[in-house]
């Protein structure tokens, strides 16, 4: 059984910045594909970040040059360096990993709580 433990999330002031961190407790390297998403209240998840095994980065509109996805394979982390928060980004941030076989299958972390408030 694969796991993803998502950490670093807390409240901040806008402006300021926060690193997430997932914790895999296998090899990232099964996963093509990692990434972050986000949901607040009452909205619908979104991807906010991506990253594949062959280091390709993808990023939401709302967060390009803000944010910053990268991992470790040593490890097995994958980060969110999330910098100049604003209160919009206020959300519960989950990790997922996105392995690859004869069927897809995609692993999701618990997620920890990011509130950016005055």
């Amino acid at each position: 059984q694969v796991q993803l433990v998502e950490s670093g999330g807390g409240l901040v002031q806008p402006g300021e910045s926060l690193r997430l961190s997932c914790a895999a407790s296998g090899s990232i390297l099964m996963f093509y594909v990692m990434g972050w998403y986000r949901q607040a209240p009452g909205e619908q998840r979104e991807l906010v970040a991506s990253l594949t095994s062959g280091g390709s980065t993808n990023y939401a509109d709302s967060v390009k040059g803000r944010f910053t996805i990268s991992r470790d394979n040593a490890k097995n982390r994958v980060y969110l360096q999330m910098n100049s928060l604003k209160p919009e980004d206020t959300a519960v941030y989950y990790c997922k990993g996105s392995a690859s076989g004869l069927r897809r299958y995609d692993y999701w972390g618990q997620g920890t709580q990011v509130t950016v408030s005055s």
